[in-house]
């Protein structure tokens, strides 16, 4: 479980292409202190397994499953990536719940800078817009953000200086990719409620 509270922006240093996986090598000298084979660590949001740690690096094999339905097929070595230890039982929830489960990806749409603060449009995909709403929240790359304004098919995010100069948010453009995961707790509520009405049958995203 992790709150969507960036510690990090670390970096791919190696991409190794196996028949049905890539094995990723990524440097991050906070998310590494201390870890271990079989801890877990969100990569732009996507929750992955240390297989190996060796000084302030950790290898990570990920499926072709979680390379089809997320950003990280597009990883090479050199990209910026946002990471996340998950959290610690009775530490301040600073974000909201994510789990590390991306439902879908966005795209950068459009980036409106102001003064003090940038606004940035992202594209949504159509099983995901029932789960999106305004002052709601949201996880992009694995960063636990506020919904400014929700559409059918995009969303608006503010982003404050701390978010822009941390995070891969400040870097990306519009045409990059980006994992999205909804609120969970809107999936448990429309499955709760979709029992209880006759004939209605919630659908769960995709994971």
């Amino acid at each position: 479980m992790f709150t969507g509270i960036v510690e990090e922006l670390g970096e791919v240093t190696a991409v190794e292409t196996l028949d049905d996986a890539c094995r990723f090598r990524l440097r991050g000298p906070v998310v590494t202190e201390g870890a271990k084979h079989g801890d877990s660590i969100a990569v732009n949001g996507v929750c992955l397994t240390v297989v190996d740690h060796e000084g302030d690096e950790f290898t990570a094999d990920v499926m072709a499953e979680t390379l089809n339905r997320s950003s990280l097929g597009a990883l090479k070595a050199g990209s910026r990536v946002n990471l996340e230890r998950p959290m610690a039982v009775g530490e301040r929830l600073g974000g909201h719940i994510v789990q590390g489960h991306v439902d879908g990806t966005g795209e950068i749409l459009e980036r409106k800078p102001s003064e003090n603060w940038e606004i940035v449009k992202i594209s949504l995909p159509a099983d995901l817009t029932r789960y999106v709403v305004e002052k709601g929240s949201i996880t992009v790359d694995g960063i636990s953000l506020t919904v400014v304004d929700a559409g059918q098919d995009h969303f608006t995010v503010s982003l404050i200086p701390t978010t822009l100069d941390l995070t891969t948010l400040g870097h990306k453009q519009p045409g990059d990719p980006v994992n999205l995961e909804v609120d969970v707790i809107a999936k448990y509520v429309e499955r709760m409620l979709g029992d209880r009405v006759p004939g209605d049958r919630a659908q769960g995203a995709t994971r």
